[in-house]
């Protein structure tokens, strides 16, 4: 997933990062408009759009700030891999006004996340694994992504794909999928259980056009297919499971 459950990857964009910072300096700044699509909460058939600023600052592609990254370091790096940590925000929420089905629901809202990320890129490939924890008290638990990417230049293109799988936590798939007896008799939805397992199966398409030496263009989408607890679950309306992004960036 996207910015649904978790977001496209920072990987291939942060393997970049290192020769990019190398050729102009300690810093590396880039910022312009965002627009992201995202599910109106986890399993609706509806999206949402939301505006937001895009960024990719980093120093000495340590320090870095990326997209849902608000702030993240690089604790071990090399030539080809990353291992490091970083505070995330995703778009991940429900609210009962979000749908007349989710009346008698209770709402789940976004927060911050810690992410534990690793990548590792040999020649045109790239794996990344990352963990996601909530740490404010929302109730979204825990998930993981573990993703692989091919990525090649097309003239002023640069494309990534590949697919990715996305665990889930039993706290998670209980508050966005689950339904217990209070909730089955406030919203008429049937009792549901759930439990830790495999949330989705996805495929990851990442776009970066270079329109000059600062300009650039990027799309990426994120396209899954809930599995398991999320499949199964009342609250589900779609097993499509779909996240975007388009910007435009100002290389200093």
């Amino acid at each position: 997933m996207l910015w649904g459950c978790g977001s496209v990857s920072a990987a291939e964009p942060q393997a970049q990062a290192q020769g990019q910072a190398q050729a102009q300096g300690d810093w590396k700044v880039a910022v312009g408009p965002g627009l992201y699509v995202f599910p109106a909460y986890p399993g609706s058939s509806r999206l949402k759009l939301f505006p937001l600023p895009a960024q990719d600052i980093s120093w000495r592609d340590r320090i870095f700030s990326q997209g849902p990254d608000v702030l993240g370091i690089n604790m071990l790096q090399g030539e080809n891999y990353h291992v490091g940590t970083s505070l995330s925000f995703d778009f991940q929420s429900r609210s009962a006004s979000d749908d007349a089905r989710l009346k008698g629901l209770p709402d789940v809202h976004y927060g911050p996340k810690l992410r534990i990320f690793a990548d590792y890129t040999w020649w045109a490939f790239t794996g990344a694994a990352a963990v996601y924890q909530d740490i404010a008290g929302t109730g979204q638990g825990m998930t993981a992504m573990a993703d692989f990417y091919m990525s090649a230049p097309l003239g002023k293109w640069l494309v990534s794909m590949g697919p990715g799988i996305t665990w889930a936590s039993a706290t998670y798939t209980e508050t966005f999928f689950g339904v217990n007896a209070q909730e089955s008799a406030a919203s008429g939805l049937p009792q549901y259980a759930t439990r830790s397992g495999l949330r989705d199966v996805h495929l990851n398409v990442n776009a970066t056009y270079e329109i000059d030496s600062h300009w650039s263009a990027n799309v990426a989408a994120v396209v899954g297919r809930l599995e398991k607890s999320a499949a199964g679950s009342p609250i589900t309306q779609r097993r499509l499971d779909v996240n975007g992004m388009a910007s435009a960036v100002y290389r200093f």
